[in-house]
């Protein structure tokens, strides 16, 4: 496909023709440079506590290091499928999700950390997870379907339906609320970006923002309650009341913000990883590298999280159909949220919820299924066809 700027160059012509050998070399870079600052951090955040309890200072450092290293070969090798498949697959996908999710309520479940969301088939994973791929996918793959019908009511209703479902399982039966926010919170985004109108959004938003207003409000008047989750909000909102007990996480978390001013104490001088920040390789990570890296650090780690969603917008915006924009918007909105959620949650801005921080938190369940949101998203790339200027005498 070519077309002519209608002006003659010295006996030339300036002729555009399209170019589909891309490959977005940047957003391979940027998860790189992520995945290695977690890598150093995951030491610097563990190696104490692994030498006590496993004798081995790089025990959870080599664990991360090898599920990394494989699950970056495995989004290389995922992008160079063409993700249209996909489509034929959405329902398969959704339904795997749902089943593989009530597995974990039978002997093969695991429970770990009082927690009953893990499932061993050859391999101990979290089959929530795939329940996020499942929703970008299907709703996708919907949202094209529908076509103009995605402005109804009905339509939304329908969309909206099919997440919940997805959610409301990941919540009942793997009892991961945080999970299960996440789910929902990516079908609201998949069905604002498809939906031609933002009024409805604006109007839910500020309803649900009220009850919320109300809610808090009930609690921080109430006794302290036996149910664990209000009672995290109760922490939440009193946490040095709770410093004892539920709260100690937190109040430890913010010790150690507080304590590593702008430029931090230093790489590897955190005083709060020696145990009083608890699991602090895991979801409260992002307060050890405030305190060792300090204001500066942390302001670098977002960056690198800013220039990655910048990436994944711009393969959204430029994909070769309407398919592969939502399936990298859906990645997108993905990783905007547990970012954000987990920053909150070590930050006191929300209560905490158990979200880790992508590609930096220890955990190889995480990192498998992040990675392959990141080859899709690779995969959408390739398609991309970039006009590229041509000189014809």
């Amino acid at each position: 496909m070519k077309r002519s700027t209608g002006s003659a160059q010295k006996g030339g012509s300036l002729f555009y023709k399209l170019k589909s050998d891309y490959y977005d070399f940047n957003l391979i870079a940027v998860i790189i440079l992520i995945m290695c600052f977690g890598l150093i951090m995951l030491y610097s955040t563990s190696s104490y506590m692994a030498q006590i309890k496993e004798g081995d200072d790089m025990y959870y450092f080599k664990k991360q290091a090898l599920y990394s290293i494989g699950c970056l070969f495995l989004a290389i090798v995922v992008s160079y499928f063409d993700y249209h498949i996909l489509a034929k697959l959405a329902f398969p996908i959704y339904l795997a999700a749902i089943v593989l999710m009530a597995m974990v309520k039978t002997p093969l479940g695991v429970s770990s950390h009082g927690a009953r969301r893990w499932l061993k088939l050859g391999v101990q994973f979290q089959p929530a997870e795939i329940a996020k791929i499942a929703v970008i996918v299907t709703l996708s793959y919907m949202i094209v379907h529908m076509g103009k019908k995605v402005k109804t009511l009905k339509a939304a209703m329908t969309l909206l339906g099919l997440g919940g479902i997805q959610a409301l399982c990941a919540y009942v039966l793997t009892e991961n609320l945080s999970t299960a926010i996440i789910i929902f919170g990516i079908t609201v985004g998949l069905v604002f970006i498809a939906h031609p109108r933002t009024k409805p959004f604006v109007i839910m938003g500020i309803v649900v923002v009220v009850l919320l207003a109300i809610l808090v409000y009930s609690l921080s008047h109430m006794d302290k309650s036996t149910n664990f989750r209000l009672r995290r909000i109760q922490v939440w909102l009193h946490p040095e009341d709770y410093a004892g007990d539920d709260g100690y996480q937190t109040v430890q978390a913010l010790y150690a913000i507080g304590s590593g001013g702008f430029f931090g104490r230093g790489l590897g001088n955190s005083i709060q990883k020696l145990g009083s920040v608890p699991e602090a390789q895991n979801d409260m990570i992002f307060s050890i590298i405030c305190e060792e890296l300090g204001v500066f650090g942390a302001i670098m780690v977002l960056s690198l999280f800013a220039y990655l969603l910048y990436r994944l917008f711009f393969i959204a915006q430029n994909a070769p159909d309407m398919f592969g924009s939502l399936l990298v918007s859906g990645v997108f909105v993905h990783i905007a949220l547990q970012v954000i959620m987990n920053v909150a949650v070590v930050l006191n801005l929300m209560p905490n919820t158990g979200v880790t921080l992508p590609f930096i938190s220890y955990g190889g369940t995480s990192i498998l299924f992040l990675m392959s949101e990141m080859g899709l998203a690779l995969s959408v790339a390739r398609q991309i066809k970039f006009k590229e200027p041509e000189f014809i005498l």
